[in-house]
């Protein structure tokens, strides 16, 4: 694989997401913060704080979900269905040159999109004087970076050997599952049935484990009980490793096809 070849193709989908006006979302998630400021005082003096830190980061979390599925399970379909594919492999461009670079190139857009949407969020908290945790929120956006990655791992997986409806709803699917991965386990072992439980082990080894990546909560209600370094980079590093598993299998797939 050749690295420069890879980052040129990746800048090439950052700016094509970037044309495709996806950064007005921003600017959606800004009029939602602000309605929300003004709106949550109203119905909950006394938590209004709390809800509103909980509010930011969880539709800041829900926005980026959006765009790297539907955004993802479209990037090499889209490729596809124009026969622009045939274009670029004909060249001297490796298919996992292709692959690679288009999760390169979207987790780039993911994160301008999560970097310009935690300044707004740490805006509006200093403009209503909300006292917050710097570094638990800081730390929260972060690995709300890292579950996306994850995510647009998924979506690019699934929409390389599936129409990007399927892969959608898929992708859809398993991020909902991976956020309730522990809880299924924990749910086999009170069922007390060995086969339920088996089954349950097998989805929580399977699907990715959305929990690892989320510090929403810990920021918001935990203040600064985040969990430890060590914690925090093994969570990290798994979410890394498991996206890197699924593009070596989206890469496999994609070198079968015939086009």
């Amino acid at each position: 694989m050749n690295v420069i070849r890879t980052v040129v193709m990746a800048k090439n989908v950052f700016k094509e997401v970037i044309r495709d006006r996806i950064l007005y979302i921003i600017g959606f998630y800004a009029i939602l913060l602000a309605i929300a400021f003004r709106a949550i005082p109203e119905f909950a003096t006394t938590t209004a704080d709390k809800i509103f830190l909980d509010f930011g980061l969880a539709a800041m979390n829900v926005i980026g979900l959006i765009v790297a599925i539907f955004i993802g399970t479209g990037l090499v379909n889209k490729e596809i269905e124009k026969r622009t594919i045939l274009v670029l492999i004909a060249k001297p461009i490796s298919r996992s040159e292709f692959i690679v670079s288009k999760y390169l190139g979207l987790s780039a857009v993911i994160a301008v999109l999560i970097s310009t949407m935690t300044i707004i969020y740490v805006g509006f908290l200093q403009i209503g004087q909300v006292s917050y945790p710097v570094t638990s929120i800081f730390l929260a956006a972060l690995f709300i970076f890292f579950q996306l990655c994850l995510i647009t791992a998924v979506a690019i997986t699934l929409g390389v050997f599936t129409s990007s409806l399927i892969a959608t709803a898929l992708t859809f699917a398993v991020y909902l599952m991976g956020t309730i991965t522990q809880d299924l386990v924990a749910l086999g072992r009170l069922s007390e049935n060995p086969g339920m439980e088996r089954i349950t082990q097998g989805l929580y080894l399977l699907l990715p484990d959305l929990s690892r990546l989320d510090l929403k909560n810990d920021a918001v209600y935990g203040l600064q009980a985040l969990p430890d370094t060590i914690t925090l980079f093994t969570n990290a590093g798994y979410g890394l490793l498991y996206s890197f598993m699924l593009l070596a299998f989206a890469i496999l797939i994609f070198l079968r096809r015939e086009f």
